[in-house]
C-alpha cells in the first residue's frame, strides 16, 4: 500500500514538473511558437525526463553490484569513459559524415567506451574486496578518460569543439526525436534487463560469498547489470553530454521513499525519481535569461544532498 501511493504521488509530481517545464522557455504559446514547442521544448522535457530515468536505473544498478553508496555511472569512470567515445566521434569522424549517420556514430561511440570502461571497473570488482578501492580506481579512470578527451580537443577544428564544448558541460537541448527515441530503446533494455536481474540483484546486496552460497553467479547478475547500464548511460551521454550526481541521488532517495532495498519496489520509484531531478534541473536551468547548463544544475541540487547523505552515515 505504502508503494503504490508513493508512485502515484511521485507520478504526480513528475506530471507537474513535465507541465513547469514545458512552460520554461523563450518561445510562447502562439500560432508560430507551436511549431517551436514541437520542435524545441518538448523534446527537451523528453530527453531531460528519459535521461534523468536511465542515469538513476543505472546508478541503483552500480550500487548494488558494487556495494557502495557513492556509485554511479558518473563516479565510476563510466560517464567519462562513454565521453571519450563521443568525442573520438565528434571531434574526429561526426563532422564528415551525414547527419542521421553521424548521430548513430555517436551514440555507438558513447556506447562502446561504457562497456570498456566497465569492463575495467568489473574486474577491478572481481579482484579487490575493498569497494572504497573500487571506487578510487574508479575516479582515477575517469580522470585519464577525461584527459583523454583533452588531448583530442588539440586535434579538432573550432566548427567541432564549439560543438563539443556545448555537449560537455551538459544539455538536453537539441536531442530531437530520433534521439529520444534511441534513449528510450536504450531505457527500455536497460529495465527489461534490470527487471530480469532483480532478484539476483537482491541477493548481490549481501556480497559475493552470499551469492555463491545460495547458488547465485555474481559474476552473472554483474555483467547483466552493467551491460544495461552501459547501454542506457551510452545513449544519454551521446546526446546529453556527461551528467553527474542523479545517478547516485535517486537510488538514496527511492530507497527511502519505498522502505526498502528489494529493486522490484525500488526500480519504479528510481525511475520517478530520476525524471523529477532531471526535469527539476532542467526548470532551473531555464529561469535565467541565458539559459545555464544542465550539467551544473543538476550539480547544484544533487551535490547538497550527497553532503547530507555522507554526514548522516
Amino acid at each position: 500500500m505504502r508503494l503504490s501511493r508513493a508512485i502515484i504521488l511521485l507520478s504526480l509530481v513528475v506530471s507537474l514538473l513535465v507541465a513547469l517545464d514545458i512552460c520554461c522557455g523563450g518561445a510562447g504559446f502562439g500560432l508560430p511558437e507551436k511549431i517551436i514547442f514541437l520542435k524545441l521544448r518538448l523534446p527537451r522535457v523528453l530527453t531531460a525526463l528519459l535521461s534523468g530515468a536511465s542515469l538513476s536505473l543505472a546508478g541503483l544498478q552500480m550500487q548494488t553490484v558494487f556495494r557502495n553508496p557513492l556509485a554511479d555511472p558518473h563516479i565510476m569512470g563510466v560517464s567519462a569513459g562513454s565521453g571519450t567515445g563521443a568525442a573520438i566521434a565528434t571531434l574526429l569522424v561526426g563532422t564528415s559524415l551525414p547527419g542521421a549517420l553521424s548521430g548513430l556514430t555517436v551514440v555507438t561511440a558513447a556506447f562502446v567506451g561504457a562497456i570498456l570502461t566497465s569492463a575495467f571497473v568489473a574486474l577491478v570488482s572481481s579482484r579487490v574486496k575493498s569497494t572504497m578501492t573500487v571506487l578510487i580506481f574508479g575516479v582515477m579512470l575517469g580522470f585519464v578518460f577525461s584527459a583523454l578527451t583533452s588531448i583530442l580537443e588539440y586535434s579538432a577544428n573550432a566548427e567541432s569543439l564549439k560543438v563539443f564544448y556545448s555537449w560537455s558541460a551538459g544539455s538536453f537541448v537539441g536531442t530531437g526525436y530520433n534521439g529520444i527515441l534511441i534513449i528510450l530503446s536504450a531505457l527500455s533494455a536497460g529495465l527489461v534487463m534490470a527487471l530480469i536481474n532483480n532478484r539476483r540483484l537482491d541477493v548481490a546486496l549481501f556480497g559475493d560469498e552470499y551469492s555463491a552460497l545460495v547458488g547465485v553467479n555474481p559474476s552473472r547478475t554483474r555483467n547483466v547489470s552493467m551491460i544495461g547500464s552501459c547501454l542506457m548511460t551510452g545513449a544519454v551521454t551521446a546526446f546529453c553530454g556527461p551528467l553527474g550526481f542523479v545517478g547516485i541521488v535517486a537510488p538514496h532517495i527511492s530507497r527511502a521513499i519505498a522502505g526498502s532495498s528489494v529493486h522490484i519496489k525500488t526500480i519504479p520509484v528510481t525511475l520517478l525519481v530520476g525524471a523529477g531531478v532531471s526535469l527539476l534541473a532542467d526548470i532551473f536551468s531555464q529561469v535565467f535569461p541565458s539559459p545555464l547548463p544542465v550539467g551544473s544544475t543538476m550539480a547544484i541540487i544533487g551535490a547538497p544532498i550527497i553532503i547530507y547523505i555522507l554526514l548522516r552515515k
